[in-house]
């Protein structure tokens, strides 16, 4: 770290001038924050690639409170009073790849901006907030960081050649990205000639706990123009918000966890009290391409570390389109013995193993083994399934409690969520507070008995309810209660495998609407949706990694006796460029299917080295949900790994751009399925372009590598 203007050998010492910098530079990314007369802002950020300015003044902490309200009037997280009070007053390093900026104001506020940085081009950050006066302070929002977002060197900001990025869940329909003019959602307004700001911005707010359940943490911007993009995520496992502006001469994105006016957030600070933010984590490119590499870096990198990163294991799990929460001895064994056949290395019995009554829905919450669906005890399938040399795993949603289960009655009613003194219910669901210790010592008693009476290696963490705003139960505001749930379940996810470190946990985009980086850092693996029509997959199968980690991302595949050769390659490939996750019948094939999906998992074992190290890129840009050609590349160290799916049934071309590889001679191989029909394929050295066709008139899919050849 250097403190332009002003050297200085102390860390605490800050530059007094006019308009003072500070510079924090780790390896491939500096950043330049003025302060001054004025709060401290970004107005420089720098990798090996971009060099980017940032024309305007906009606090880098923006604070809300009761009774301090904005100096612009508004609805955006910008232009709050107390946030233009803070000025900086001290700089400290934290090892090698941090900083604390800390800033105060007269009106008895301390903030203290923490930076960290963890890949190339990419930092991390909360912001701390402490109250150092006399009175209470209400807060109503705080935001984890703000900028502007900039443009090249001499040349002003503005908005009108940004692009903006922003996606949209569904329950089966995840990760639905756009990428639109920045410009049409902020219209030219002359705001030049009142000299304010505009009072609107492009806002994604999530609700309640479904953190993905429909708008995304993650955006960003990009302009050809400049040479540069921004990409951030938001990461918390609830409520959050981020929006883009535009001040008079530059555009902004601000990030926040919970606020009053989205989320019924309200944190009371007493004197000497502290708030900390949820993290976010922001990553710079040429493109968004590029920002999304070394977003994907700083996953990899901060993620908790575990056995199963570097060789993710193959799971078989019995629910999509096959058993649908109906298992038992009878249905299971004879899946047990085809998925051990196929090559899988682990097997979950997905929802209703603990159901007596024919209804798993409202009956989750004691996860006691059926007596009714296991006439020899669960023991029997899970020793069976040990005896092929597999994990055995098992369905939970540790948080729900149905309204039959007994453990609703048990458990006082202050270990649950509620409102106004009414437990919250959902569709015959009641929600444990992970606050309260008698719902943390059940959950703990569960995945110990598990483990210790069945050998449970793998849970599937499933969660389809969401309790809303949160709860008032031992919280100043709903908001507050829920926020302090959210984060006692992922200090119970890391109990649970500190005690239990071999424990691989897989987490839910569907059902459950929970793909946010502070659940994806404690799990292994994250399935990308409960889409049963195979033809609707590829486009959530292939947009997963920009969200995603690739060896993280779990796409079902759900090959049926009853398709054709070309139908299950297709279904195959739907998983092949991630974790692998296979279902289906397998039982009920003939040989002839049987050898496709073997031979799907002999090269889903093939190409794990590449995906625990690749990023993704999109040859054909990002899908769109009704895009006949769809296509993914993961980029490792060695090779280019693609699969394209061919959603229509006549034969069809299609040419795919790899500029990193313009100029390069490949090797072009098929990885998958080398038994069917070739597509034809053309590469184009100068180009960069790959030219596909498939030949069958048929839906049809295929995984390629390409190989750079060695330079003569």
């Amino acid at each position: 770290m250097t403190l332009d203007r002003l050297l200085t050998s102390r860390d605490d010492e800050v530059p007094t001038a006019p308009e003072a910098i500070v510079r924090w530079a780790t390896p491939g990314l500096t950043l330049e924050f003025a302060h001054g007369d004025e709060p401290l802002h970004l107005v420089r950020a720098t990798t090996d690639t971009v060099d980017t300015r940032v024309e305007a003044v906009v606090p880098i902490t923006e604070i809300l409170a009761a009774g301090r309200g904005r100096t612009l009037v508004g609805s955006r997280l910008v232009h709050t009073e107390l946030g233009s009070t803070l000025r900086l007053t001290e700089v400290r390093r934290i090892d090698d790849d941090g900083l604390d900026l800390v800033s105060a104001s007269d009106e008895g506020l301390r903030v203290v901006l923490h930076l960290r940085s963890s890949a190339r081009a990419s930092f991390s950050v909360t912001t701390t907030v402490e109250n150092t006066g006399d009175r209470a302070l209400d807060l109503q929002s705080v935001t984890s960081w703000v900028q502007g977002l900039g443009g090249t060197a001499g040349r002003p900001g503005g908005v009108d050649d940004w692009t903006l990025l922003r996606g949209r869940n569904d329950w089966l329909g995840e990760g639905r990205w756009s990428e639109t003019r920045l410009r049409d959602d902020l219209p030219v307004l002359a705001q030049q000639l009142t000299g304010h700001s505009p009072r609107s911005a492009v806002k994604q707010i999530s609700q309640g706990t479904w953190s993905t359940g429909g708008a995304l943490p993650l955006g960003g911007v990009a302009s050809v123009e400049r040479g540069v993009a921004w990409l951030w995520q938001i990461e918390n496992n609830g409520p959050w918000r981020w929006e883009v502006g535009e001040h008079v001469d530059d555009a902004f994105v601000a990030l926040s966890g919970p606020t009053d006016v989205d989320h019924q957030w309200v944190q009371p600070l007493a004197p000497g009290e502290s708030f900390t933010t949820v993290p976010a984590t922001v990553a710079l490119g040429i493109d968004l391409e590029a920002a999304t590499a070394e977003l994907t870096r700083h996953r990899r990198a901060t993620r908790r570390a575990h056995p199963d990163d570097a060789r993710p294991a193959i799971v078989f799990n019995d629910y999509m389109n096959t058993l649908d929460g109906d298992p038992t001895t009878d249905k299971l064994l004879p899946l047990v013995d085809a998925a051990a056949a196929a090559g899988a290395e682990v097997f979950c019995i997905d929802a209703g193993w603990y159901d007596d009554g024919g209804d798993w829905w409202p009956s989750v919450g004691a996860w006691q083994p059926s007596t009714v669906r296991f006439s020899g005890g669960l023991a029997e399938v899970t020793d069976r399934i040990r005896s092929h040399g597999m994990v055995p795993g098992l369905w939970l949603e540790p948080e729900s409690v149905g309204v039959l289960s007994p453990v609703a009655s048990t458990l006082p009613p202050e270990a649950f969520l509620q409102r106004r003194g009414h437990r919250v219910q959902e569709q015959e669901r009641l929600h444990l507070d992970l606050r309260h210790p008698a719902a943390r010592a059940h959950l703990d008693e569960v995945v110990d008995r598990l483990v210790r009476d069945f050998g449970v290696g793998y849970f599937k963490l499933d969660y389809n309810t969401d309790p809303g705003a949160g709860t008032d139960v031992d919280a100043p505001s709903a908001g507050a209660g829920l926020l302090g749930h959210s984060r006692a379940v992922l200090d119970w996810l890391d109990g649970v495998l500190d005690r239990h470190p071999a424990l691989v946990l897989e987490a839910c985009s569907s059902g459950a609407m929970r793909a946010d980086q502070a659940m994806l850092s404690r799990v292994q693996a994250q399935s990308t949706s409960d889409q049963q029509d195979y033809l609707l997959y590829p486009p959530i199968a292939s947009a997963a990694p920009l969200s995603i980690l690739p060896e993280q991302a779990a796409s079902w595949a759900y090959p049926q006796p009853s398709m054709t050769a070309e139908q299950s390659a297709f279904c195959l490939v739907t998983s092949l460029l991630g974790r692998f996750f296979l279902s289906g019948y397998l039982n009920r094939m003939d040989d002839a299917r049987l050898d496709l999906v073997r031979e799907a998992v002999a090269a889903a074992r093939e190409v794990r080295p590449d995906l625990v190290v690749a990023v993704p890129t999109w040859p054909k840009g990002l899908p769109t949900w009704d895009d006949r050609w769809v296509a993914l590349a993961l980029t490792a160290d060695r090779r280019v790994l693609v699969s394209v799916w061919d959603r229509d049934e006549t034969a069809g071309e299609h040419e795919l751009a790899f500029p990193a590889l313009r100029g390069t001679d490949v090797d072009v191989d098929v990885v998958f399925p080398r038994s069917l029909t070739p597509w034809q394929t053309t590469w184009n050295t100068a180009t960069g372009i790959l030219t596909v066709r498939s030949t069958a008139e048929t839906v049809g899919a295929r995984t390629f590598a390409l190989t750079p050849r060695p330079s003569a």
